[in-house]
């Protein structure tokens, strides 16, 4: 929970997370780390990967893709019971990385947890209420969907929830502004999570023909002796 003030008004803002649930994935062994190899293993529903723990051992692994979307499709974080053939460890997923034409998965990253060790991973965050900055015609501003904790893996949440109903506008939920115990975040104090901005005003622009005076036509006359003269 957070009590602050801003811009002189008592603001209370609503903080929790929820621990991780679990998920079993099943993986095996590669051995052979070749390009082409790679491809091949896409082609035939494989997707390359990599295990590694503080202290042991990286492991080449390789899992059906369709295996894999649970662990990736979700807005929150898991533990995975990793079955590597017939080896149970526990970890979390670290990375991954995606085609950048086709947007297809290519290669996921698991890091182990150690029981009394600390990690270091991205937890999401998920926004709850409706500010009251916005129903006065501000603008809502989420900017960090996800910031980096540091924690022993039994503290570690699934997903950070941020009560916002009582941002107003020019209000704003920094990193600094979250407090949680047995959690250290790492991301810079300073920088803002969500925010509620002031409405953009668009001012349009007069055409300058519509606000210029024309011009008055020029007037040439001859006078009566000069039309005599000629």
């Amino acid at each position: 929970m957070i009590y602050s003030i801003k811009n002189d008004i008592f603001v209370f803002v609503k903080i929790r997370f929820c621990v991780m649930s679990e998920i079993t994935l099943k993986v095996e062994k590669r051995t052979d780390f070749k390009r082409s190899i790679s491809r091949t293993l896409r082609k035939s529903g494989f997707v390359p990967g990599i295990y590694y723990i503080s202290g042991g051992e990286n492991i080449a692994i390789k899992a059906p893709e369709l295996s894999l979307r649970p662990v990736i499709s979700t807005a929150e974080s898991r533990v995975i019971n990793l079955d590597i053939d017939g080896d149970i460890r526990q970890c979390v997923l670290k990375d991954v990385q995606f085609d950048p034409i086709t947007s297809k998965l290519i290669h996921f990253d698991l890091i182990g947890l150690k029981e009394g060790e600390k990690i270091r991973v991205e937890v999401p965050v998920k926004l709850a209420g409706n500010p009251i900055g916005v129903k006065e015609g501000g603008l809502l501003q989420f900017i960090m969907h996800k910031l980096e904790v540091q924690c022993l893996p039994a503290h570690l949440p699934s997903h950070i929830d941020l009560e916002i109903t009582p941002l107003g506008i020019g209000d704003s939920i920094k990193v600094s502004d979250i407090k949680l115990e047995n959690i250290e975040f790492m991301d810079d104090e300073h920088t803002v999570v969500v925010s509620v901005v002031p409405p953009t005003v668009v001012v349009e622009e007069t055409p300058a023909a519509a606000t210029e005076t024309p011009a008055e036509p020029e007037v040439i006359t001859k006078g009566k002796k000069e039309e005599e003269s000629e």
